[in-house]
């Protein structure tokens, strides 16, 4: 391990404000990284993996968003974990590895031995320390983070080859077309600070190119590629691919959960994910109860503390209630994310669905979808102040905000 002097820094890519379409209409009320999933921020699961790592010396977030969406949790971030986090905000894209390089400066006035770089929409159990130490014993310029995966899926991600001895990164390609392999790549990583002169390097060969291309129609003949701007440099194709295979990037396989967050049905199945997780790294986020003096609670639960539900409910397996939630008697809720403010009324049913800020759902009424994650109508989903009347049954529906449902509605989207 290194010595005590040698500090590590993380930088967090949290994307923004044009991406999110696929988690509307979600992201209407609040940037997708602040979305909670088992009540934390979805961006706080690997801010919190980070604090494990030793001699951490600061968490950057970069991304589009506006800094006024970011500056009150980071803020209370910083506190709570005693580490310094701060937002950096892009001014145009400059791709995945162009953007750490874009503030360089910032990332390395702590002059860190070493820079971990994680994307916010990724769900896994983080295992920083133990990437870092297998990083140093490796001696590369960098190590990524790994699953197997089923080869039917394998190609919707980026697929790599790695030396199953020394754990060398031999081959990678982004989403092929023809099966590579079954590894693919979690977007978790560790890196010496040389990445920053292979970013360079990419950088300096695209501009040499542009002024040939002044002097040269041949040029325009190539990939489209080449019409890439010179500061803005991909990670996966730019840096991973034409290094691979050269003793420069190596790989660290978890046997652990993994899942990429895109749309709102994979942020119930992350949220039941970091529910279980909490069993073994903070139990006391979980609620208990035995249906006495406080609600029956079933499996993983997480229960803000300025909630109040009633004695008679039932709660659980995989249900998160944030902030000034409301529960009736005899509630029954199941595999659902309940955000800020929400009132369900007496003797009604949530399955399977998320319900959005300031939501009502009347007595007698059932919210529920069949549960599949990546179906588009797989789960229900209310935006912001939805109102469902008494005994009216939503089923594998999006309703959009502001919205009152008086009738029954199924496999609809509601605009």
């Amino acid at each position: 391990m290194e010595s005590s002097g040698e500090k590590v820094v993380a930088v967090i890519m949290v994307g923004g404000p044009t991406k999110g379409t696929r988690f509307r209409p979600l992201s209407f009320n609040t940037p997708k990284p602040l979305f909670p999933l088992a009540g934390q921020a979805m961006v706080h699961h690997p801010i919190s993996a980070c604090k494990k790592i030793p001699n951490l010396a600061q968490i950057f977030l970069i991304g589009f968003y506006e800094e006024r969406e970011f500056a009150l949790y980071v803020s209370s971030i910083s506190n709570e974990l005693r580490v310094p986090v701060r937002y950096l905000k892009e001014d145009k894209p400059h791709g995945s590895a162009g953007g750490i390089y874009y503030f360089r400066d910032l990332i390395m006035e702590d002059s860190p031995s070493h820079i971990f770089l994680l994307n916010c929409d990724v769900c896994c159990s983080f295992p920083l320390p133990d990437m870092l130490e297998a990083h140093i014993k490796y001696g590369g310029m960098g190590t990524m983070l790994v699953i197997k995966v089923s080869a039917e899926s394998a190609n919707e991600f980026g697929e790599l080859v790695a030396d199953p001895v020394t754990k060398e990164l031999l081959h990678y390609t982004e989403k092929p077309e023809t099966f590579v392999s079954d590894l693919i790549n979690c977007g978790v990583y560790v890196f010496t600070p040389d990445v920053f002169n292979a970013i360079e390097d990419v950088s300096s060969h695209r501009e040499g190119r542009a002024n040939l291309r002044r002097v040269s129609s041949f040029e325009a003949l190539q990939s489209a590629t080449r019409n890439l701007p010179t500061d803005f440099v991909r990670l996966d194709q730019d840096i991973l691919s034409p290094l691979a295979g050269k003793k420069q990037l190596y790989t660290y396989e978890t046997m652990d959960f993994w899942e990429q967050i895109k749309t709102p049905g994979m942020s119930l199945k992350c949220s039941s994910l970091y529910l279980s997780q909490f069993r073994f790294t903070s139990s006391h986020l979980l609620a208990s109860g035995d249906g006495i003096k406080n609600a029956t609670i079933v499996g993983d639960v997480y229960i803000h503390p300025s909630a109040k539900v009633h004695p008679s409910a039932k709660i659980g397996p995989n249900v998160s209630l944030s902030a000034n939630v409301r529960i009736g008697a005899g509630v029954r809720l199941i595999s659902c994310i309940v955000l800020d403010d929400v009132e369900i009324k007496e003797n009604a049913v949530v399955i399977h669905s998320i319900v959005g800020w300031k939501s009502s759902i009347g007595r007698w009424s059932r919210v529920q979808a069949e549960g599949d994650y990546n179906a588009k109508l797989g789960i229900t989903i209310l935006g912001e102040a939805v109102t469902v009347e008494d005994e009216v049954v939503v089923i594998n529906s999006i309703v959009l905000p502001n919205k009152t449902l008086n009738v029954s509605v199924q496999e609809e989207i509601i605009l």
